[in-house]
């Protein structure tokens, strides 16, 4: 029964994560670890989690941002690999509930600042500076959140969300972003000892089809979501995930 509930659980994630582009590891791993290990739960979500990139990628081909996946990317592999490594022995607690009051503060400051215009930008004018230097900080810290606790893409999303790309580009760029930090951090559980039970290995073979499914399932509503709705709509999946990593980390 276990293989079962846990593709229920996949099913679910791929399906919220591929729509924000974020969220899959937040909402897999608390469940997990209820019934396996840490590091065994991160492993197997890390894995999942790469499949629900590529599936991003395929299903939303129609475009990524190069620059944005480079200055993501590069940075995100070496902070990944460090935080995978710093995860093996690290008491999560404080640095997760420090993560989820910032993103409560960000995504309240976003919904709340003012109206928005129909081009999806607050009224007010304000928002993240779109630079490079953004771009590589968000690199840094979302892959290094992702290897330490196998939960980056909150991170990622609110910095690519001051890119304001269209929303079919913004999943692409995520996934491609994501691809290269799980990687990295895969090759950093595997160096370290991290393994499955047979069973989960066996799981695998459900588990990858049925994220496809959850994919393909936010494709299409994503469809449905009007552009200048779309940052609304990841900004409020921010405070939830924030909430949720304050009062539950």
């Amino acid at each position: 029964m276990e293989i079962v509930y846990i593709s229920l659980l996949t099913l679910i994630a791929a399906t919220i994560g591929t729509i924000t582009g974020f969220g899959t590891s937040t909402l897999m791993i608390p469940v997990l670890v209820i019934f396996f290990p840490p590091v065994e739960a991160i492993f197997l979500v890390a894995i999942i989690h790469w499949f629900g990139d590529v599936w991003k990628v395929a299903l939303f081909r129609s475009g990524f941002n190069l620059r944005l996946l480079l200055l993501f990317g590069v940075v995100g592999l070496a902070t990944s690999f460090l935080g995978a490594f710093i995860s093996l022995g690290a008491n999560e607690q404080i640095l997760l509930r420090l993560l989820g009051a910032f993103l409560v503060g960000y995504a309240l400051f976003f919904i709340f600042q003012g109206k928005f215009s129909t081009k999806g930008e607050p009224a007010s004018g304000w928002k993240m500076p779109a630079g490079n230097a953004m771009a590589i900080s968000g690199g840094a810290l979302s892959g290094f959140f992702a290897g330490m606790f196998g939960i980056g893409g909150p991170i990622r999303s609110m910095f690519l969300s001051a890119f304001d790309l269209p929303k079919a580009i913004y999943i692409a760029t995520a996934g491609a972003i994501g691809l290269t930090v799980d990687v990295t951090r895969i090759i950093a559980y595997v160096a370290g000892g991290a393994t499955l039970p047979r069973e989960l290995w066996y799981g695998l073979f459900l588990f990858i089809p049925v994220s496809f499914v959850g994919a393909q399932t936010a494709k299409k509503i994503v469809d449905k979501i009007p552009q200048d709705k779309f940052r609304m709509v990841v900004a409020v999946f921010l405070f939830v995930i924030g909430a949720k990593l304050v009062l539950f980390p």
